[in-house]
């Protein structure tokens, strides 16, 4: 597989704050390639807000580059009051590619023993749709994969898993280039520039991939279960409930404790930046918004009635997913809270979220169950695109540079995607 140039993807769709942080109002040209090695950076790691032409305020030699998270469009089907206009409608001919087959993956040939062959009324592939294809299976894991990291400038690519171990695979060759055995089971991945980061029982590893820098970041209690980076911030959100935060001391070269945010009862299993604000979800079943700039919670969100796994920013809107089946679409009233707007169910209970654009640069939301499938929307309608299946649950998924995005399971086996074009419509 070839993902040389590697860039991070983020998940952290939505735009970034104006100028509250001291950053300067100009996107890093750097970040845009995938190049960026400075951390902290002092110029942004996101788009700017669209004007109201329907251009950004910065782009790159005049045009529109659409690669890296999901950034604002005019064309997204939303009106000027924040509400979220899901069509009531399928789009005909959304399910015409996937045939006559149920969409279904037949059991007995992910072992290997199905009898019918070609006749068999369930699939015989690890995805329906066409609008993605395999491209490779990376094996090695022996337990859950629940961390995929591509730091940027690097020809490497990072899985963790509860195995205890990082892998570490050539993105030209997609061999096996090294194995790092920790003391304690991945419990969710980050990279940002040149930095890795790995959540670990009680403890939070940096790696810095270029210097060769380790280093252990000791305070978590119980499990890092979630990771994320914002306002020049690290937070680790643990199992006691607390969300951790350390500033990089660029002089040190080190990361220095700056706060411990305390207001959830129990674990931290998903988190997201998007402006000035962090989102954190919670086995205790609710979503805190945190100032991060006062490092304070501003809101308390609790329209789920069973774990956060996933919260997601995208353009105006946060997308929070619950294993009570449910996405939750929040926006922001005149008021400055967040309320539902939208409400999408599903059959099973959601596990995880991913953002990405596809190769005609729409965004798609990846939407994972505890059903071993992974759902492929189009937003903001939630129109199916495909799925994608596995033997056993998905809990890492990660998108990549050049069409490529990842996937990591529960059978510790991880996948490599690659975005085909749509195909033409015949007049």
């Amino acid at each position: 597989m070839d993902v040389d140039g590697g860039r991070r993807f983020s998940n952290r769709l939505g735009p970034s704050s104006s100028g509250e942080n001291g950053k300067q109002q100009k996107v890093c040209i750097h970040w845009r390639q995938g190049k960026c090695t400075r951390f902290p950076c002092p110029f942004l790691h996101s788009e700017l807000p669209t004007a109201a032409n329907g251009k950004r305020t910065n782009q790159v030699n005049g045009t529109d580059d659409n690669r890296g998270g999901l950034r604002r469009s005019t064309n997204y089907n939303f009106s000027n009051n924040r509400v979220w206009r899901a069509p009531t409608q399928q789009v005909a001919g959304t399910n015409a590619t996937f045939g006559k087959k149920i969409q279904k993956l037949c059991n007995y040939w992910a072992q290997g023993s199905c009898k019918f062959g070609d006749s068999c009324k369930f699939l015989h592939q690890w995805s329906s749709g066409d609008s993605f294809s395999l491209l490779a299976p990376l094996e090695g894991h022996l337990q859950v994969v629940t961390g995929i990291a591509l730091p940027s400038g690097s020809d490497k690519l990072y899985t963790g898993s509860q195995d205890e171990t990082v892998r570490v695979w050539d993105c030209q060759s997609g061999q096996l280039a090294g194995v790092i055995k920790l003391e304690g089971a991945v419990g969710c991945m980050l990279s940002e520039g040149p930095w890795v980061f790995v959540g670990l029982p009680n403890l939070v590893k940096a790696w810095n991939i270029q210097t060769n820098t380790e280093l252990s970041l000791n305070g978590p209690v119980g499990q890092v279960y979630s990771l994320v980076i914002g306002n020049d911030l690290l937070f680790a959100g643990t199992q006691e409930g607390t969300i951790l935060v350390w500033k990089f001391n660029v002089a040190g070269n080190c990361f220095e404790p700056a706060a411990s945010l305390k207001g959830h009862t129990l674990a931290v299993v998903s988190m997201v930046v998007g402006g000035s604000r962090l989102y954190s979800g919670s086995m205790d079943h609710s979503i805190k918004v945190w100032n991060i700039e006062a490092l304070q919670c501003v809101q308390t969100l609790s329209g789920h009635s069973d774990v956060v796994m996933s919260v997601l920013c995208w353009d105006q809107f946060l997308l929070s997913a619950s294993l009570d089946k449910t996405v939750k679409v929040w926006v922001a009233t005149d008021s400055g809270s967040l309320e539902v707007t939208y409400t999408h169910n599903e059959e099973h209970g959601i596990l995880g979220l991913c953002g990405m654009y596809d190769s005609e640069s729409k965004p798609v939301l990846f939407c994972s169950c505890n059903d071993n499938c992974v759902y492929v929307y189009d937003l903001p309608s939630f129109h199916e695109r495909g799925k994608i299946f596995s033997k056993k649950e998905s809990r890492a998924m990660q998108g990549g540079p050049g069409g490529i995005f990842f996937t990591g399971d529960g059978s510790g086996q991880v996948r490599v995607w690659k975005w085909s074009l749509e195909p033409t419509a015949t007049p």
